[in-house]
């Protein structure tokens, strides 16, 4: 026994010790190995490409960089709660770090929005270097409340039906499943009527004939199977949604300085970590849909233009709710187009006379 330490007290904090070990509630430290246990909370799937190829290869980089000393629990799907909910998981602490996606809560992160405007982003790891610059130039004033470990947007979206699409004229009247945000108001620009539900609904809604189809991103549309009952798909960018890597900030003041870099390094960018949903896995959905039987419609360039404009309304009008509420929209617009046209990605729903 070390010197002032009872037997007593020295199995109370065994004790206390093994607790912490075999629950890994939180983060914890042991002043001999400094280990760190992370909860990590995503609404996608337990099977989804998004698990398998970007999260649990992420966690697993940083056990491998920090010599096993970072480990980590996996809360995947509804393990913790339901999709809107998991900003607020990670920011309560019910998770230490997680995926969240803020354009499922309207209004709480307004200029955020911005990351979900109509684009075309092949690869989420050139949405989120666009992410982070923008959070680097003026998002980080929407998140005080958890430490963002990366900000980005989606691969875009697209238009998904039961029925083949070919013009404005076949989306009157449709009811169309949205994701919200921007999309909501995308489909109300083509004619049509969005949607909410939650994407486990979508299966069986699109089956029963409830919507007529969905705007989501290819991934999101494999993984759910949502290819099965929709055959159709308009390749005409909708963009997608905001989303982002938060940690708690409980749990990151208790992370080890050393760790944190290593953190910082492996998760700043995922899916350049793991090389998940990058253009080049993108490459790879596409031609998986078509395996799956799904028809691909590339819009003639002078329809997609129609589509485009009706994008841009939204956009001008978006901007113009916001100014009305003191927030900066129009600038912010402005900083997004910057960066994506660095990438060589182009915003379609930018209006051009703010070039």
């Amino acid at each position: 026994m070390c010197e002032g330490i009872t037997r007593r007290s020295f199995l109370r904090n065994s004790v206390i010790g093994g607790v912490a070990l075999s629950t890994g509630v939180g983060i914890y430290e042991l002043s001999y190995a400094q280990a760190t246990n992370i909860r990590f909370s995503t609404w996608h799937a337990p099977m989804s490409r998004e698990v398998k190829t970007v999260w649990e290869p992420m966690l697993e980089e940083l056990k491998k960089k920090s010599g096993n000393k970072i480990t980590s629990t996996m809360y995947a799907g509804g393990a913790l709660g339901k999709g809107p909910e998991h900003f607020d998981i990670v920011a309560k602490g019910l998770s230490d770090m997680g995926y969240f996606t803020a354009t499922w809560t309207p209004g709480r992160f307004p200029l955020s929005d911005v990351l979900s405007l109509a684009v075309w982003v092949d690869g989420k790891d050139i949405g989120t270097d666009i992410g982070n610059a923008m959070y680097e130039r003026i998002l980080h004033r929407e998140f005080k409340d958890v430490k963002v470990i990366e900000l980005n947007g989606c691969i875009q979206s697209f238009l998904w039906t039961k029925k083949p699409i070919r013009s404005l004229a076949d989306t009157k009247g449709l009811k169309i499943r949205t994701p919200g945000g921007h999309q909501t108001n995308y489909i109300k620009a083509l004619g049509a009527e969005p949607i909410l539900m939650p994407l486990g609904d979508v299966y069986l809604a699109v089956e029963t004939g409830t919507v007529d189809g969905l705007v989501t991103c290819p991934p999101i549309f494999l993984s759910f199977k949502l290819n099965e009952v929709a055959k159709h798909g308009v390749v005409a960018t909708f963009g997608c949604v905001t989303e982002g890597v938060v940690m708690n900030l409980e749990s990151w003041k208790k992370v080890p300085d050393d760790q944190k870099k290593i953190i910082e390094a492996v998760c700043r960018n995922p899916f350049k970590t793991t090389g998940g949903l990058t253009k080049e896995v993108y490459k790879v959905m596409m031609k998986e849909l078509t395996d799956k039987g799904v028809n691909l419609y590339n819009l003639p360039s002078d329809e997609a233009e129609r589509w485009y404009e009706g994008f841009r309304e939204v956009t001008r009008k978006w901007v113009a709710d916001l100014e009305g509420k003191g927030l900066p929209a129009k600038e912010v617009v402005k900083m997004y187009n910057q960066e994506c046209e660095k990438r060589g990605v182009k915003v379609v729903a930018f209006p051009r006379e703010w070039a």
